[in-house]
């Protein structure tokens, strides 16, 4: 059986915002008791993390991290129609994720005990970001 949903996250800016809660009710409206979930955020400046849900660190960290790999207002940059940091978001999401697969069991992700499920806003303002959960599995 499959169940999919599309699920809105507004964000405030640039960081991550934790998105397990989110999924773990899409699963329960499923009435799936186990599958895979799979993630697809509609947009080209975001992407979806699974990294480090204990320490807030970790995710300051990546944001540092993503500051080398893809600065904002690079020059070598011709992409630059919404702001400095509209290519440097483009190249952060082409890095990272833009989709991901989640296996799951009685209504919750079988992530590891230190891994969280988070959208990773690349871009300085907030925006409102779609997200595709397709659910796929055994039914109740």
């Amino acid at each position: 059986m499959i169940h999919q949903d599309v699920v809105q996250i507004q964000t405030s800016g640039r960081g991550t915002y934790a998105i397990d809660t989110v999924i773990r009710d899409v699963l329960g409206k499923s009435r799936l008791r186990r599958g895979v979930v799979n993630l697809f955020v509609q947009h080209t400046s975001c992407s979806l993390i699974i990294t480090e849900n204990a320490d807030p660190d970790v995710r300051r960290d990546l944001e540092a991290l993503a500051a080398d790999w893809a600065p904002d207002g690079d020059s070598r940059y011709r992409h630059d129609l919404e702001g400095p940091d509209d290519m440097a978001a483009h190249a952060r999401s082409v890095i990272t994720h833009t989709s991901l697969s989640i296996p799951f069991s009685d209504g919750g992700l079988l992530l590891g005990t230190w891994q969280g499920l988070f959208l990773w806003e690349h871009r300085q303002a907030g925006h409102l970001r779609s997200l595709v959960v397709t659910v796929m599995g055994e039914a109740r």
